[in-house]
């Protein structure tokens, strides 16, 4: 079987998805959940319309922004090393409804938020604005993400599914500067769309690893002055101590790059994460 490379991944999708519509059932047909003591629905927790799950998260932040302004190109700034923003624990709210065994709509939020007090090493230029060296600055960093998606599980049995991924990733990015040079306020916001795929294995009947993977690059030259990209991965293992009730433990991370008109940010957040799921 051929392999499809990191740079082929969208049009390899793309031919799956076509090809396990072809064996599918009209999207907007509604099918009942499995009924109980079947082999769809032997595993605890795959039997559902609606999932939502909460995980607590301490990603090691790496974000670095910058802003042009009065014909003065803005200073790449490390939100770490020159603001002194710290790891902190943040939560990620993920909701999925389940019309059919196969068929998913899913919905994630990630609201994350950052203030620190910090003296600049060095000058920097932000929104045309200069700090000098060894200003005393106070920083307020937000950066949500919101993913609206489907998911389409052409392989479902009882020992796991493997589908694909099709979402937009909604990106709103925002700085703010003070200090008594002046304040500064930044903001981008951009859809960036993915595709990506899925897979669940039970390796008990309460107990399963699943592997998620998203990407997309969005040209430079398709919208004036917008560049975008956005890569993820997500590993994780639930534990179903009923089918309505979980716990669930991961490693994620994720890189996402908006650059909307001169003001231009990037984030890369990965770590282990622990939550809970329920599900109705």
């Amino acid at each position: 079987m051929t392999k499809c490379s990191p740079n082929y991944l969208l049009p390899c999708l793309v031919v799956v998805l076509v090809a396990g519509a072809r064996v599918s059932p009209a999207f907007a047909q509604y099918r009942p959940m499995p009924a109980p003591g079947s082999a769809s629905a032997s595993q605890k927790g795959e039997s559902y319309h609606v999932e939502i799950s909460v995980n607590f998260w301490n990603p090691d932040p790496s974000f670095f922004v910058s802003s042009d302004g009065l014909g003065v190109l803005g200073t790449t700034i490390d939100a770490q090393g020159d603001l002194g923003i710290q790891t902190k624990r943040v939560y990620d709210l993920r909701v999925v409804l389940r019309p059919s065994t196969r068929h998913k709509f899913r919905f994630a939020y990630l609201p994350l938020t950052y203030t620190s007090t910090a003296t600049l090493n060095a000058k920097v230029y932000f929104n045309g604005r200069e700090y000098p060296t060894s200003a005393r600055i106070e920083s307020d960093l937000q950066w949500k993400t919101y993913r609206l998606g489907y998911e389409y599980d052409f392989v479902s049995t009882a020992a796991g599914f493997f589908g694909v991924v099709l979402e937009a990733k909604i990106t709103q990015a925002q700085i703010q500067l003070k200090s008594v040079v002046g304040n500064e306020l930044a903001k981008a916001q951009v859809p960036i769309p993915a595709i990506g795929a899925i897979a669940r294995v039970y390796l008990t009947p309460g107990f399963s690893v699943t592997a998620e993977y998203t990407y997309f690059k969005l040209p430079a030259s398709l919208i004036k002055d917008t560049d975008a990209h956005y890569t993820e991965y997500d590993i994780y293992t639930t534990f179903n101590v009923t089918n309505n009730l979980g716990a669930q433990a991961g490693d994620r991370k994720s890189d996402v790059g908006v650059s909307v008109t001169a003001v231009h940010g990037s984030a890369t957040l990965s770590g282990l994460y622990f939550g809970g799921v329920v599900r109705f």
